[in-house]
């Protein structure tokens, strides 16, 4: 393979177009290729040569001349093709992100089917209101032989919800249960929610935090599981699933939301781009076109709160609008994901709905 065919082979894994491809390689050669030239040289029309620019332009293999803004210029292929694997980055985690709100989504759609089918008491069970749901919560935790899990998409608790589930954690870690929890990470504003984090992880628990976390949910050796009926709306009830296929979904759920997050205590410093984690999640939440109310309520943070960070985005990025900073960001790859955190966690608390 001569070396002409291995560049085309690595371009084209770009995704860039065999034309685009010979017209970049063609003018990186000679940069001072005109339009007619390349019709010559590459044996391609005129119309196919201008459309091949067109998308070098966007793709920023090709800039404008300082001297003469319309004349082309090649970027180094180590800038230019950096600037595409960025790009292929931030598709990726924006799969990856689809990909784990779909299996939220499924394990959710699994228990409403299952309601609608009228399944049976052993499989499902509705729970009513907040005292069911508490109820059935001290039942799971005495229950618990090996694991209780947890996601909890709240930055605080209660006094009184912390205290009722003090003994419960207490007792399953003295028997041997492995409790795990996933909170926001604004929990460490909270004196409360924190300092029983704290407290559970001195007694051998573990929790990590994230920006974000898709639904509330429960998972107890992998046998049974509890989710909200409405995710927005707690006072609704739960649903208790015992279904083998639900519950291996919701504790899959739980193992990507995991290995994402970072060990409650550790200090969240900022990335090679600058960005902490709660950053990042609030400008894709932006490029997806969530209100301001909606992003606040996903991350644990007041309205305001989220609006300073997005004002202070918007700036950074040089955007006029929260759409245009969200896909800012895209291009310039600041949705990749820092590699989960490595070494043994620290805490969990015992959750409440």
């Amino acid at each position: 393979m001569n070396s002409q065919t291995c560049r085309n082979s690595v371009l084209q894994g770009f995704g860039l177009d065999m034309a685009s491809e010979s017209v970049y390689l063609t003018i990186l050669a000679d940069p001072d290729s005109t339009v007619a030239d390349l019709m010559l040289r590459l044996g391609l029309a005129e119309d196919e040569v201008r459309v091949a620019l067109d998308r070098l332009r966007r793709l920023s293999l090709l800039r404008p001349s300082r001297e003469d803004p319309g004349v082309l210029c090649p970027v180094s292929p180590g800038i230019a093709l950096e600037a595409l694997v960025k790009h292929q980055e931030a598709e990726l985690v924006r799969r990856q992100n689809q990909i784990a709100e779909s299996r939220a989504a499924i394990a959710v759609l699994e228990a409403e089917y299952a309601i609608t089918r009228h399944a049976s008491g052993d499989v499902l069970e509705r729970l009513a209101d907040i005292d069911a749901i508490r109820e059935r919560l001290v039942q799971l935790a005495r229950d618990a032989r090996y694991e209780f899990l947890s996601l909890m998409p709240v930055g605080t608790r209660s006094a009184e919800s912390t205290a009722a589930s003090r003994a419960l954690d207490e007792q399953m870690l003295e028997r041997g249960v492995a409790v795990r929890a996933l909170f926001l990470d604004t929990i460490d504003r909270d004196p409360v929610t924190s300092g029983h984090a704290r407290r559970l992880t001195w007694l051998g628990g573990r929790v990590r935090t994230l920006p974000v976390l898709p639904i509330r949910m429960i998972v107890v050796d992998r046998e049974v599981a509890m989710v909200p009926v409405d995710p927005e709306h707690v006072a609704l009830g739960a649903v208790l699933v015992r279904g083998e296929g639900m519950v291996m979904a919701m504790r899959t759920l739980f193992d990507l939301m995991w290995e994402r997050g970072r060990d409650f205590g550790e200090s969240r410093t900022r990335d090679g781009d600058g960005l902490t984690d709660q950053e990042r999640e609030l400008l894709r939440f932006l490029c997806e076109g969530h209100t301001d109310e909606a992003v606040a309520r996903k991350l644990g943070i007041s309205t305001r709160t989220c609006r300073r960070i997005t004002a202070d985005l918007m700036n950074r990025l040089g955007a006029r609008s929260r759409f245009q900073a969200g896909a800012r960001a895209a291009e310039r790859g600041w949705f990749r994901y820092p590699a989960p955190a490595p070494g043994p966690g620290m805490w969990a608390d015992a959750p409440t709905l």
